[in-house]
């Protein structure tokens, strides 16, 4: 499972020129899935995001999380997180998981990062054409694979 994590100080998701979800200061999640995922990828990425100190204390130092500012989440799945670019110019989406199982691992992600925050995230809607906007906070962003855990 892999995780592009920005800190933001507003974000939002528009599909069919709707905005579906809306957040203020908190983490923009962009996650992409693979077949050999599970619920212990979940877990462990979804302790890490929401315990992962990226938000600035009062001498401005990043040494605060997401908890300790009570911010807000919005998860969007993006399977091209997955592209493979080694071979020629179009890219492969191959090790991407298909919606069968993606589904069901974006769900499980949703109920564990409303569970651990104590109140529901906002999200994207898989498999649609969204219009992402965000202001990315410092910029922080960051780059976190469940399969790369040591």
């Amino acid at each position: 499972m892999i995780a592009v994590i920005q800190r933001v100080s507003s974000a939002h998701v528009i599909v069919d020129n709707e905005t579906i979800g809306s957040i203020g200061d908190g983490l923009m999640i962009l996650i992409g899935m693979e077949d050999a995922d599970d619920q212990s990828d979940i877990d462990w990425l979804c302790n890490k995001i929401v315990n992962m100190r990226i938000f600035p204390d009062d001498k401005d130092v990043m040494n605060r999380s997401l908890l300790d500012i009570k911010g807000d989440i919005l998860l969007v799945s993006q399977f091209t997180l997955h592209a493979s670019t080694k071979k020629g110019n179009r890219p492969s989406y191959i090790k991407a998981a298909k919606p069968d199982v993606a589904i069901p691992l974006y769900e499980n992600m949703i109920l564990k990062l409303s569970s651990l925050i104590n109140r529901p995230i906002e999200t994207g809607k898989f498999g649609a054409d969204m219009k992402v906007s965000l202001v990315n906070d410092g910029p922080v962003t960051i780059h976190i694979d469940s399969k790369n855990r040591v």
